[in-house]
């Protein structure tokens, strides 16, 4: 069961984004919101575009997962970034930058206790069970382009994902238009500090903050790989590239790109 909160008020996110985001639109009903600013993004949509749904029934997740949110009941956006001036080795700090983006709305706007699991997972309550996921795609490959999707559990989790769990859930109630303008405004001002810095994640303290919020680190974790392999060890840290450094039972230590964690043994 799941409680449907209000309409999101697109006006009320217009006027209180005025000035941050070029452009921003609300949809009834779309398949994929990463899709179609991918479509827009080749068509020439501008810089700091923003998409969102209330129903989203074909949404993609990371690894190829689906992620369907039920009408009215969570937080599904796209973002356009045209990164101008960031070399493209420093954009896989993006999705980890919208990760942490949403965890400062969450602890903003409510008093759950919230973390990211690498790279981009917000987990909340004492469970530590699954609130959003974030995938990124490059959009052009030629001019600097990336989309960021965002899918947040707001008053109920998606129905294929029996170990998630939701704001309402773990005992917030949340307004969705409150909730989706802090993580606007907070995404834009990282974003932005980011870029000015033309991605260095150490001199724009993006790792330093994004180490404080990630409840992996010093955990003991299995990282199943892309192909079917797994890694077992310690998450020692993120380097400045944003991968997890893997500290194995050999003392090997191994720079992970892009992997599945699952926390074997929490931190502390």
């Amino acid at each position: 069961m799941h409680r449907t909160v209000e309409p999101l008020d697109a006006q009320a996110l217009r006027t209180a984004l005025t000035g941050r985001w070029a452009q921003v639109d609300v949809v009834e009903r779309t398949g994929s919101t990463n899709a179609d600013l991918l479509a827009a993004a080749a068509d020439g949509a501008p810089d700091r575009t923003v998409l969102v749904a209330e129903h989203q029934h074909a949404g993609r997740g990371r690894l190829a997962r689906t992620w369907v949110a039920p009408p009215g009941t969570g937080i599904t956006v796209s973002v356009l970034f045209r990164p101008t001036g960031v070399p493209p080795a420093r954009f896989a700090w993006l999705p980890l930058l919208a990760g942490l983006s949403l965890l400062d709305s969450v602890r903003l706007v409510c008093d759950v206790p919230a973390g990211l699991k690498w790279p981009n997972d917000l987990l909340l309550g004492p469970g530590r069970r699954k609130a959003a996921g974030i995938l990124a795609e490059v959009a052009d490959a030629v001019r600097p382009a990336v989309v960021v999707g965002i899918g947040l559990n707001v008053a109920a989790s998606p129905p294929d994902q029996p170990g998630a769990t939701s704001l309402a859930a773990e005992g917030a109630a949340v307004d969705r238009t409150r909730m989706l303008t802090t993580l606007l405004e907070r995404l834009a001002e990282r974003e932005e500090q980011w870029r000015d810095g033309r991605g260095d994640a150490e001199s724009t303290r993006l790792r330093a903050d994004y180490r404080a919020g990630c409840i992996t680190l010093g955990a003991e974790v299995k990282v199943e790989l892309p192909g079917g392999a797994a890694l077992h060890g310690i998450a020692e840290d993120v380097d400045a590239d944003g991968r997890l450094l893997l500290l194995d039972g050999a003392g090997h230590r191994r720079a992970v790109a892009a992997g599945d964690v699952v926390h074997l043994r929490p931190s502390g």
